[in-house]
């Protein structure tokens, strides 16, 4: 379910491996580079005040919210609740396939 080679994209969902939010869950809003992003999450990390992310630091998962993705495209921002919603609707939806009955502890944590 991971895909590490090919290029973020816009509205897809990451999991931080390095730095002091290592083992959130975020949201790519923009490129910056061909070596960094812009992530947030609507909650901790707000869409007005992203983190600037090394993607080798980042894991991608083969999920894009196409909902923040059309948001981003149409209006040049999204809404913090619109983030949140993504990424509880990713651990909801993919993250309970791929952990097969393991459960968060109510933390947004993919160990």
């Amino acid at each position: 379910m991971n895909e590490s080679d090919s290029t973020p994209r816009i509205g897809q969902i990451v999991l931080i491996n390095k730095g002091r939010d290592a083992g959130q869950f975020a949201v790519i809003i923009r490129h910056i580079d061909e070596r960094f992003v812009l992530i947030a999450d609507g909650d901790r990390r707000k869409f007005d005040s992203p983190k600037k992310k090394n993607i080798q630091h980042l894991t991608c998962y083969n999920y894009v919210s196409t909902e923040v993705r059309n948001s981003l495209m149409e209006a040049g921002r999204v809404t913090n609740g619109k983030l949140r919603w993504a990424l509880g609707k990713f651990v909801e939806e993919e993250l309970d396939v791929l952990e097969k009955g393991d459960s968060l502890n109510g933390e947004r944590r993919c160990n």
